[in-house]
């Protein structure tokens, strides 16, 4: 049985720093379309940020709102994901959950939808 868990969360002050980690467990091959996501108290569910594996490249792409402050990253041994945040700012204040989709995929992208296969979400709280 495929399990994501996710830690790293915590709260920090605008302009800290956090890096989220994700790992999957239960798979015997590199799951190659994974991203994150998250959920403020009273909103919607959002994308963050995304990365492709395919051959020896990744390509990664984010959402207009994290653009040049969160880098995506994996470890292309196992199927760990990460999220370095800097710059972070209160409205950052989130569950972040990570995701992945099982199966073999030819395109990866921030549609929720694509993903069959979530964590359960670790709280990034920013204080101003």
């Amino acid at each position: 049985q495929v399990q994501i868990v996710e830690s790293g969360g915590g709260s920090v002050q605008a302009g800290g720093s956090l890096r989220l980690s994700c790992a999957a467990s239960g798979v015997t091959y590199t799951i190659n379309c994974m991203g994150w996501f998250r959920q403020a108290p009273g909103k919607e569910r959002e994308p963050v940020a995304y990365i492709y594996t395919r051959g020896e490249g990744t390509y990664p792409g984010y959402d207009d709102s994290v653009e040049g402050r969160f880098t995506i990253s994996r470890d292309n041994v196992g199927n760990t994901l990460y999220l370095q945040m800097n710059s972070l700012r209160p409205e950052d204040t989130a569950m972040y959950y990570c995701a992945a989709r099982l199966g073999l995929s030819t395109s990866c992208s921030t549609i929720a939808t694509m993903y069959n296969t979530w964590g359960q979400g670790t709280q990034v709280t920013v204080s101003s």
